[in-house]
Order: structure tokens, then sequence, then C-alpha cells
């Protein structure tokens, strides 16, 4: 759901509320649930958790929680000599407050829209019906006011954290239990157990650990509240608006959790475009991709192949097991990193997890949109590679696809192109698939930029992709591979295209049987390049293919203006990034202009829109039968293995 509507959090408001919140630090009375005592029982002697329920262990009267009290005991400890508290244990304890102060702002903010101030006022006059309207809200509220609080947290200490975390988080035995009854008893639950693990000496060894222990806590807490978010009603307060912290960049937007920036870029294996034999479209494809992304401006916050239309917020990479999709990821990774490092500016490479289908309903949604979140950050160029895309975006309407898959799909949709689509041209989503027939079709749909990986195809492709193997041997031992060389200079065919028309043959009529008789009774029709022709032959393909749409015109329009776009950025402008790369937008985009002049010499504007419209009907007509071809290929495989063994049954009985 689109957030409609801002509303300030004013800081005026906060001050009054600031009071309430430290009240809360200085002490929380909590009397741990029995599921939760239970929980902690079956564990092992030596698990933190057990720590957590001793003091009320066997008995029923509530306990007292101080997290002021915790914290100049952990000063005595961390800073024993000094009158001071230390540096990172005052700035957590500072966040941990102001973050209670925003919750509760926004807990009282729901309140009043979602009619709760109201019932709460009348609650002893209530029926039924509105006791459980109430209690339904009062559970939301406190969801929401916990929500805030741990956000902000995150938010101020995030970054402030270290890099990893897996030794606390090891340590760390999770939330026995999250209370959402009411506001009061979720801040004294969640405070109750953050108090105990700060005073577990096991937890803290150093001033360090303090921030970076209540980042582990408010994550946890952030992931517990969003296991219980589609158990919650009265919902619509909070998905449709967002909260914006006045003279700040903190923003709450429903139960969106991603912090812009935070993501880090993942390692991955160093190659180049010369190790990856044959792909010559692929390779020209994404040498393209890494000259165009970095031409974003990053005062403007746009960039100029944006206008000229040469740039793909979303590509696809397609071919056979085998063919080189991960080495052409890693390749532009490699590629997008030099120049970043050489220019001076942020990288971030941003593959799509594994882990991302969820099995509870909403998680795969969520960890969706903390995946696409990062690529709307306009302070980094970003690259973010799906590989095995059918995986994730298969086609929805299949039998047995999960609702994990269709809530990927969902937010998916949503970021590439409607309420949440914000594209600044510093950032490519790249799908990789084997099997792109599998894909669902709005997914298709989306692809505005697409090549084939096919691998070694020539006889100097297969020469080249044994001599990466052989050389290795022979530069450690001479004369160890003792072969005759051809009368090939060895790796000259894997050198990368000029543009793209050194690559395709002339494509003169689609290949397509079914595509082919619309192409030529149309043509028939319409003599010459005449506008009509087009807009008649897409009718008749919509006719034929009812799934082609307005947004297939948009990307045979994008093809066509990237083969316009076709050409090299000039080398120069690399080794002397003033030269291009540092001027103004205004600047970069007239220079563009004149690259882009130049290239059309001797290019006819018809050719190459009728070349590129014929690519594109005939790639989505395959794609669109290859699904049905491979089953009716395994079918007959079926059939044949099938008769095989009855011959060799009669063979073996005599027969």
């Amino acid at each position: 759901m689109e957030h409609n509507s801002t509303f300030p959090i004013k800081l005026s408001e906060l001050a009054l509320l600031r009071e309430e919140a430290s009240s809360y630090l200085k002490g929380v009375q909590w009397q741990q649930g029995y599921r939760a005592k239970n929980k902690q029982a079956e564990k092992k002697e030596d698990n933190i958790l057990l720590y957590l329920s001793r003091a009320t262990s066997g008995t029923d009267t509530s306990e007292m929680a101080s997290v002021s009290k915790t914290v100049l005991a952990l000063k005595k400890r961390l800073l024993p000599n000094s009158v001071a508290i230390p540096f990172h244990l005052n700035e957590a304890l500072l966040q941990v407050q102001e973050g209670l102060t925003i919750g509760i702002w926004l807990k009282d903010s729901y309140y009043d829209a979602s009619g709760l101030s109201s019932l709460n006022e009348r609650k002893g006059t209530l029926g039924q019906d509105q006791r459980r309207e109430m209690e339904s809200k009062m559970h939301t509220a406190t969801a929401f006011m916990l929500f805030g609080s741990a956000y902000y947290v995150l938010h101020k200490l995030k970054d402030q954290a270290s890099d990893d975390l897996s030794v606390l988080k090891n340590k760390f035995a999770g939330i026995p239990e999250v209370s959402l009854q009411s506001p009061l008893k979720g801040i004294s639950c969640a405070l109750y157990y953050f108090e105990k693990y700060l005073s577990h000496p096991e937890m803290i060894a150093s001033d360090k650990d303090v921030v970076d222990f209540t980042v582990v806590y408010f994550e946890a807490l952030i992931d517990e509240i969003q296991l219980r978010i589609s158990s919650l009603d009265h919902t619509e307060t909070i998905t449709d608006r967002t909260y914006k912290l006045e003279n700040s960049e903190f923003a709450v937007s429903g139960w969106e959790n991603v912090f812009m920036g935070v993501a880090k870029s993942v390692e991955f294996n160093q190659v180049k475009f010369t190790d990856i034999v044959g792909n010559r479209d692929a390779k020209h494809f994404a040498r393209r991709l890494t000259e165009r992304i970095l031409s974003y401006d990053f005062t403007a916050k746009k960039n100029p192949f944006q206008e000229l239309g040469g740039f793909m917020p979303v590509f696809m990479g397609y071919g056979i097991p085998g063919t080189g999709k991960s080495m052409l990821i890693a390749a532009i990774a490699t590629k997008l990193k030099e120049h970043c490092d050489n220019l001076n500016i942020p990288f971030l490479f941003h593959p799509m997890p594994d882990t991302l289908i969820s099995t509870f309903q909403g998680g795969s949604a969520e960890k969706m949109v903390q995946w696409m979140k990062p690529l709307q950050d306009p302070t980094r160029i970003i690259f973010a590679p799906i590989d095995d895309a059918e995986n994730n975006l298969q086609e929805r309407t299949q039998q047995g696809v999960s609702a994990g898959v269709k809530e990927v799909i969902g937010v998916f949709l949503r970021y590439t192109e409607g309420a949440y689509a914000v594209n600044y041209g510093n950032s490519s989503i790249g799908l990789f698939t084997n099997l792109p027939e599998q894909l669902d079709k709005a997914v298709i749909s989306r692809i505005q930029g697409r090549f084939k990986i096919d691998g070694a195809r020539t006889t100097p492709d297969f020469l080249d992709q044994d001599y990466l193997w052989w050389r290795k041997l022979e530069n450690t031992m001479p004369g160890f591979v003792n072969m005759e060389d051809p009368a090939y200079k060895y790796l000259s065919d894997q050198e990368l295209a000029k543009n793209m028309g050194d690559i395709l043959d002339k494509v003169e009529k689609p290949t397509e049987e079914r595509v082919l008789e619309i192409y030529e009774r149309v043509e028939a029709k319409h003599k010459g390049d005449e506008h009509a022709f087009f807009a008649e032959l897409y009718k008749g393909i919509q006719g034929q293919f009812p799934f082609f749409s307005s947004r297939d015109v948009r990307n045979i329009q994008s093809a066509i203006s990237l083969r316009l776009t076709d050409f090299d950025l000039p080398s120069d402008w690399f080794e002397n990034p003033e030269l291009y790369f540092q001027k103004e937008y205004d600047t970069k985009y007239a220079m563009l202009q004149e690259l882009m002049k130049e290239n059309m010499k001797g290019l006819s504007f018809s050719d190459v829109r009728r070349q590129e419209v014929v690519r594109y009907l005939d790639n989505m007509a395959i794609i669109a039968d290859t699904d049905f071809k491979r089953k009716v290929d395994q079918r007959v495989n079926q059939m044949n293995i099938h008769l095989e063994a009855e011959k060799e049954f009669d063979k073996q009985n005599g027969k």
C-alpha cells in the first residue's frame, strides 16, 4: 500500500513525553509468563536464558528491572576509576530513551487516528464488540510503539556498531516473550529482558559491546514484532502514512524497517571480461551497462543516459546451464568496483540472497522489501544481480508456486514500476536465468534490456577455453604442454566488440513462425517504413499473444534507444575523471549528445528500429513457447525410454 500522507513528529511534542520515557528506564515491573519460563527451563544449564529466569524462577511475583541501575553498575565495571559514563554506554542509553519517546508519540498518534482514544475514554460503557475492538487496537498500538522505538534505536546506532556482530549474536539467546497486551506491558516486557541481558557478565566485556548488543537486541525485537504483523487488525492508519521526525532524515513508513545506506557490499570473485569465452553479446551489454551507470551525477541525482534513453534499471541475461552466467555477474561487479575505486565513488554489490523465501505469512514480502529498499539509495553506484531468477520470480499461475514467491513478485513489481518505484539512474537489477520461460510474465515485462549468454560457440572459442586452462600448466612448467599451436592468436576472438552492429547478424525478418506470418501480412499491407506498419504489427502480435501490452512496446523503444546510445566513452575520460565524470550534469548531457550524433553516422534509424522490433518479438515468442516445447520433449523422452525398456524386456525374456 502506498504511503500517501506524511505527518511530522514535532520536537516540541517529544519534549513533553521524554520524562515518561525516562521513568521506564528507571524501573519497570514485569512478571515472566509461564511459557517464557518453560522455554528457558528446557535449555541447557549454561544457557544465558536460564540466567534471565533465575531471579523469578519458582515464584509468581513480578520483578523490578532498572536499566538505569544496570548502566551505573556497568559504568563501575567498564570505567572503575572515572566519574564519566563510558561513551558508547552513554550513547546507547540516550538513543534507547529517545527511541522510547518516539515510540510513545507514535502510540499516541495511533490512539487518535484509529479511534482508540475515544474507546478508551468510554471503556466502562462499551458493549462486547467494542471491547473486542478496543483490545485489538490496543495490541496494534503496542506493536507499533515497540516497532517505532526499536527502529529509531537502530537508525541511530546501526552505523556505530561493529561490522561483524556474529559473536554477540551467538551469545544472544533471543527474547523469550514479547507482550502486546498494552503499551505499559509492552515496554515493561521489552526493557525487562534488555536489562537482564545488559547485566549478564558474559554479554558486555567492553564499552563497544554495549552499542553492539543494543543493535542485536532491538533488531531481534523488530523481528519478533514482524512475526506478529499478519495477526494484527486495524493497521490502516499505520500503513497508509509516513511519520517524519522534524529536522531529521528519520521516518517511519508503515512497518518498513530498512535503513538507507546500511546495506554492506558482498564479497565477490575478481573476474575480467577477457576471462569469459564467447558470449560477445553478453560481454558487450555488460560493458555498456558499466559505462552508463557510472555517468550518474551525484549532485543532480540523475543520469544523463536516462534522458538519452540508454539506461536499463532492469535487464536479463539468459542461457543454458554452464555458459558463464555467474562469471558474467562477477565480471560486471569487478569492472564497476574497479572504475568506482578509480573515480573515488562508493559502490554496492547487492546480490539477492538465497534465503529470501520465508515460511511464515508475510515474511517473504518483508525480506524482499529489505532487499529492494537499498536500491533507492542515491549515494552509491549499485549493481543488484538475481542469479537463478526463476527460483524466486517463478510464474505465479503455475501449480505449486508458494505464497512466498507470490509475495516476492508483488514487492518486485511495486518497486520496479509502481507506487515505490524510484530510480535515479545509479542502480541496476540484473536477472540471470537458465529458464526465462519460467519467469512470471509481469516480471518479464519489466525487463528493458536482454541478452543471450550462450558460452563458447565457435572453433576459436573452444580453442580459447582450452588455452585458459592449459596455459597455467605451461606458465608454471614451460614445455610441459608439448602440443602444436594453431594458426590463430589465442584470445583474439574474445576482444570486446565496438558496437552491437559487429555482433548482430543483419536481421531482416523474424525467424519464429507465428511472428513471421503476422510480419509478412502487415508488411504486404504497408510497404516502406511507415509508422503505421509498426502500429499494425503490434496489434497483430497482440491478437496472437494476448499478454503483449503497451509495456512491451515501451521495452522495444528502450531497446532502440540502447542501440542509438551504443557508443564507447573515450578511455581518457576514465583516466582523467575531470574531463567528463566530474563535470556538471548539463555539461555531461551535452557531451553525450555529441557522441550520440557521431555514432549515428552510417546508421539508419528505420533500420535500427525494424531490427530491434524483430529481435524483441522473436525473443518474446520463443520464451513464451519454450516451456510448452520442453514439456513435449520430456514426454517424448519418457515414451522413448518406455519403448526401449519394453524392447529390452522382450529381449531378456526371449520374446
